[in-house]
């Protein structure tokens, strides 16, 4: 069997204060241990832009105040091949940058087991795989031009 690449998003997700850009990272526990954004895969008769929503809804539970198709594609190979996606072999990922509004996150507990809200610098360090940290710098450019 050919082994296949899942459609998905990744959300590099933002908010505002007093000028400064604060990111929002999240904690993996599901699959393998690390940082990352929001992310995840395209279900069947769902636009992109649908995904992002329901996927920010159902790792945050933030409110979106502004959603920005970055126009950048990428893949990645999982690390290993998962039990619960059969003939899956990664991610073939659409990349949006998503403002959101002030208020509480509540994270998926299967997936994540915390969030930091953390600037430019300290999100990159944190981040665990070169793909994301390169999604991070891409967004951080265009909010600060």
């Amino acid at each position: 069997m050919k082994l296949k690449y899942r459609k998905g998003i990744f959300l590099v997700v933002f908010r505002k204060e007093k000028k400064k850009i604060f990111y929002l990272v999240l904690k993996r526990k599901l699959h393998w241990k690390g940082w990352e954004f929001p992310k995840g895969g395209v279900e069947k008769n769902e636009s992109l832009l649908q995904a992002v929503k329901r996927e920010l809804k159902e790792e945050t539970g933030l409110k979106i105040k502004k959603i920005i198709n970055m126009k950048i594609n990428g893949k990645f190979d999982y690390p290993r091949k998962l039990k619960d996606m059969p003939g899956i072999k990664g991610m073939n990922y659409s990349l949006y940058a998503v403002e959101v509004k002030k208020g509480k996150v509540k994270i998926d507990k299967i997936e994540h087991s915390g969030y930091k809200w953390l600037d430019f610098k300290q999100a990159y360090k944190k981040l665990s795989f070169d793909n994301k940290k390169r999604c991070l710098k891409l967004v951080n450019k265009k909010l600060n031009q």
